[in-house]
């Protein structure tokens, strides 16, 4: 009975490690996706990411406000002694004429009055004016607006750059996550065979039929396998952290797992996008556009500028307020500057140099992604050989463990090749495993250089 378990079970964790490699086609992928929405709303390096997009949305913004009219409330107050005078002979301009009245009046109607002498610095004196200005002609404005209006394009690729390296990593540390699953998993079946051969050879030494030698021999690979199981257990906690880490979650958070569908990945993925997709070209061809418009910007300098503007305010002294102290003053600037020094001419020609070196660097990366396109999918189609390798390196495992077991319990064969074919079986569930992961990581690299995830739709779960 107790054989029939084991056998049982072996049966179950077979099914597990190798069978059931088909049904991620219909939860897998979706769980795999729901786990990279979460990144992408939480993680911190794609927060810094989209801070930067929301500084250049902003910085748009504030290029397109320069159209609008500008108001501010400007104000002064003096307070002034000593300086330059204006003296002005009011005494020796009338007080000949008032003495000459006073004369023929007979009387002191017409007082005397002194010289006056006033500062040429106002004293107590206040201007207190709400001006309105808007610019009419200026070039630089609308060079300013195209401008910010690409690096904002810019600025979302990079951010998309970014998701797609965040996909890559979140899917190769699912992938290793899986992968150590499958690890502690092919351990515990070891030690349910190991277990079994403890019991056959302590029924064997009871009944005189075979020495403690192989009793031995099955305790020493118990505790080997054991010492292997608690370095899977340490690689699944390692994986766990990881990959939390990626998603910005308590790292000891637990992660849904469903097999991997290799059927599905067998299959040659289509590679016709090429790197068309890219985000990294697209960078390159936005900032392309932005110092041919910086050249233009820098051109634009010889078109006159002009601007109007309109002041309502008070002016006078002890702050008062009146009739007589309020005003308007309205106005057009006119700003055109003839002659810089080359200064102008010199950042557009800094402009054209920053575009000839763009243009360069994109034939150069374009060349680069492809190369790396190229040996991403000469990998791929190394992992998806040696993962039908491993399969078969299992299959025949497995028949021949069945077959030496047999032999052992006949007697036919000694205890050490039966050992030998049992850490055959385990290897081979291991590199199962491993090719398993590898072809799936390898996938992932495949469509993060062909730029083919829809992040975009991620973005609307």
């Amino acid at each position: 009975m107790y054989t029939l378990f084991i056998k049982t079970s072996l049966l179950f964790i077979g099914t597990v490690l190798i069978s059931s490699v088909n049904a991620l086609g219909q939860t897998g992928h979706k769980q795999l996706d729901d786990y990279i929405a979460t990144a992408f709303a939480q993680n911190q390096g794609l927060k810094q990411q989209q801070f930067d997009l929301d500084k250049s949305m902003y910085a748009l913004k504030e290029a397109k406000a320069m159209y609008l009219p500008t108001v501010s409330m400007l104000g002064s107050y003096t307070k002034s002694a000593g300086g330059r005078t204006i003296d002005v002979p009011i005494g020796d301009l009338v007080n000949p004429i008032y003495t000459a009245l006073n004369q023929l009046t007979n009387s002191n109607r017409y007082p005397m009055q002194q010289n006056q002498s006033f500062l040429l610095n106002p004293n107590n004196f206040y201007d207190a004016k709400l001006r309105t200005s808007l610019p009419l002609i200026n070039a630089e404005i609308r060079y300013n607006q195209l401008i910010k209006k690409q690096l904002i394009t810019s600025q979302q690729a990079s951010v998309n750059v970014y998701k797609r390296a965040l996909v890559l990593d979140i899917k190769s540390a699912y992938y290793r996550y899986y992968q150590a699953l499958q690890g502690v998993a092919t351990y515990n079946s070891a030690m349910l065979l190991i277990k079994e051969n403890i019991r056959e050879n302590e029924s064997f030494l009871r009944n005189g039929i075979r020495n403690g030698t192989a009793l031995l021999r099955s305790q020493t690979e118990q505790e080997k396998t054991n010492a292997s199981l608690i370095q899977a257990q340490r690689n699944i906690q390692n994986a766990r952290s990881y990959f939390n880490f990626l998603l910005n979650r308590p790292l000891q958070d637990t992660i849904k797992t469903d097999s991997v569908a290799i059927a599905e990945i067998i299959t040659a993925p289509d590679t016709t996008a090429g790197t068309s997709r890219r985000e990294e070209l697209k960078q390159l061809q936005t900032m392309q556009q932005v110092y041919k418009l910086d050249y233009k910007l820098q051109k634009s300098g010889f078109i006159p500028k002009l601007s109007t503007f309109i002041d309502l305010g008070s002016q006078g002294t002890d702050f008062k307020v009146n009739d007589k102290t309020r005003y308007y003053l309205w106005g057009v600037n006119l700003q055109w500057d003839l002659f810089t020094g080359g200064q102008r001419k010199y950042r557009a020609e800094q402009s054209r140099a920053s575009l000839n070196s763009t243009i360069a660097q994109f034939d150069q990366t374009q060349q680069s992604l492809q190369l790396q396109l190229d040996q991403t999918y000469n990998n791929y189609q190394s992992a998806k050989a040696a993962y039908k390798s491993t399969a078969a390196q299992l299959s025949f495992a497995k028949k021949y463990y069945n077959d030496q077991l047999k032999a052992y319990r006949a007697g036919q064969l000694l205890y050490l090749e039966l050992v030998d074919a049992q850490d055959q079986l385990t290897s081979a569930r291991l590199q199962i495993a491993d090719a398993q992961a590898a072809l799936q990581i390898s996938l992932a690299e495949l469509e993060r250089n062909q730029a083919t995830y829809p992040i975009n739709n991620t973005d609307n779960k």
